[in-house]
């Protein structure tokens, strides 16, 4: 019944003193920064699509400070100050999708 691994298993000993295995929900893992990987504020695990995102610029991928970082560079990179290459290997994806717009 229980086959998916979103399940976890947890024995049990019942009074009568048969092992038998309990099944539960996991809970969510709680929402990280792709770059820094600090838990992001401001976003629950369940509800509808606005309580599990914000509004801004990567919303529910990145927090403020990378983001932030993120739109520094892009703005550096379509000015001409640096190179798409002398970005960070981390940000650089989210640069590209950010100069690409």
């Amino acid at each position: 019944m229980y086959r998916s691994r979103s399940y976890k298993k947890a024995r049990k000993v019942t009074r009568t003193g048969k092992n038998v295995v309990h099944y539960r929900r996991a809970k969510n893992a709680p929402h990280v920064c792709a770059i820094c990987l600090v838990e992001l504020n401001g976003i629950g695990s369940s509800g509808g699509k606005s309580r599990r995102t914000n509004s801004r610029q990567f919303g529910g991928v990145l927090c403020s400070r990378c983001s932030a970082e993120v739109v520094k560079f892009g703005s550096r990179v379509e000015q001409g100050e640096i190179k798409l290459d002398d970005v960070g290997t981390r940000y650089r994806a989210y640069v590209l999708q950010l100069v690409a717009h």
